[in-house]
């Protein structure tokens, strides 16, 4: 199997999850080998958390788990792209279905996206 190129990002590499049906871009995220690993073994997008410096399966907080359906990699072998099936209809941890919610327009940011739920509901925060 090939390999992708962890060295050039300092052992991260981004990450987008688009939907495998809509072609909507849902989030941006880091992979390192380890969760690179764990995505294909278990079929389920893992990522690599920044700020909380470990492994993260997409949804074992909120039940919204992204089923890999294909994987893009780039030329290089420095980015991939997770077209995913997203279970319960939201990436965002701030309840909507895509990360990228926001739009610029006029100077400002205009909320676009769909809510999907409330985030104090799931994570009880």
């Amino acid at each position: 199997m090939e390999t992708l190129d962890f060295a050039k990002g300092g052992g991260l590499l981004p990450a987008i999850a688009q939907d495998h049906q809509t072609g909507e871009v849902l989030m941006m995220a880091y992979i390192n080998a380890e969760s690179w690993r764990k995505t294909l073994e278990t079929g389920q997008a893992h990522y690599w958390s920044r700020s909380r410096n470990q492994l993260w399966l997409k949804g074992e907080s909120s039940g919204h788990i992204q089923m890999i359906k294909e994987i893009l990699v780039d030329c290089d072998g420095d980015t991939v792209v997770f077209k995913v099936e997203q279970l319960g209809g939201a990436a965002c941890h701030k309840g909507y279905s895509s990360c990228f919610f926001r739009k610029m327009e006029d100077g400002s940011f205009k909320v676009t996206g769909r809510l999907v739920f409330d985030p104090r509901e799931v994570y009880k925060k």
